[in-house]
Formats: C-alpha cells, sequence, structure tokens
C-alpha cells in the first residue's frame, strides 16, 4: 500500500434543487465565503486557479486547481490537481426526492514533504482532518443554500 495515496468519497443530501447546488460548486472562487476549510481561492485563468486548505491541522495545503469538465446537463464539475495534492477531484449533482444528492470523490497523492514524512503514523489523523473538512463544506452549503 502506498501510505501517500488516498481515494475519498462523501456524499451530501442537501435539501435544495440540483440547478441552485451545481451553481453554487461550480463558483470556487467563492468557497472561501461558505467553506471555512477553503481559506483562499486565487484564478489563474478562465480554466484554473490556486487553492489553499487548512482544516483542524496546522498546516495548509495549496493546490493549482485545472478544469477537466464542467458538464451542467451532467451535473459534474471534476478538476485536476497539482502542488501538495497531485490527482483529481469529483462533484456529482443529482436529483434526489425532493432534494439533492451530491457525491464527492476524490483521488491524490500526496506531495508536501511533512506529509509524506508522517504517511504511515499520521494516516488516520489524515483521514479525520479531511472528514472535519468535508463537514465543514457540507454544513457552509447547507446555509448558502438557505440565503440563496
Amino acid at each position: 500500500m502506498d501510505w501517500c495515496r488516498y481515494r475519498f468519497r462523501s456524499v451530501w443530501e442537501l435539501a435544495a434543487e440540483p440547478d441552485a447546488v451545481y451553481a453554487a460548486l461550480e463558483r470556487a472562487e467563492d468557497y472561501p465565503n461558505w467553506w471555512p476549510q477553503v481559506r483562499e481561492v486565487t484564478s489563474l485563468d478562465e480554466l484554473s486557479g490556486t487553492a489553499r486548505f487548512r482544516s483542524l491541522l496546522p498546516y495548509d495545503l495549496v493546490v493549482t486547481a485545472r478544469e477537466k469538465r464542467r458538464d451542467p446537463a451532467a451535473g459534474v464539475l471534476e478538476i485536476a490537481m497539482t502542488g501538495d495534492l497531485d490527482g483529481w477531484a469529483r462533484w456529482t449533482v443529482t436529483a434526489d426526492s425532493g432534494g439533492t444528492r451530491v457525491l464527492y470523490e476524490q483521488e491524490v497523492e500526496v506531495r508536501k514533504p511533512l506529509m509524506r514524512r508522517l504517511a504511515l503514523l499520521a494516516r488516520p489523523v489524515f483521514l479525520l482532518n479531511h472528514a472535519l473538512m468535508m463537514r465543514g463544506g457540507r454544513r457552509g452549503l447547507r446555509q448558502l443554500l438557505k440565503r440563496v
């Protein structure tokens, strides 16, 4: 097993229309306004930008993201990432019994040197850190969608 590789999957059930959820998720530059762990997003051009994340642990992760797929009809947003994390992330937004089901999938390899050195021992803590980040995102998006 490569201790520096991670595969994440989160499902968010939201009481909002799929179009509204998709519209919020496609505006990555607004994530810091509603997702506490996304500290900064800076656009580089129409298809790419940088993002800085920090959850519970006292370190930042910085990535450059490049749009791979934007398909409103299918409800899919996908990016490729390089930097402290190399890999990809994808949102899939679908209608679900009066609301919306959001599937988040991510496959990455950690490149940040400290995380690589601690990979074996700290893996459970890194997984918890990610889970807390996703919980913060779900809460923030729910609040945003209530205001819209």
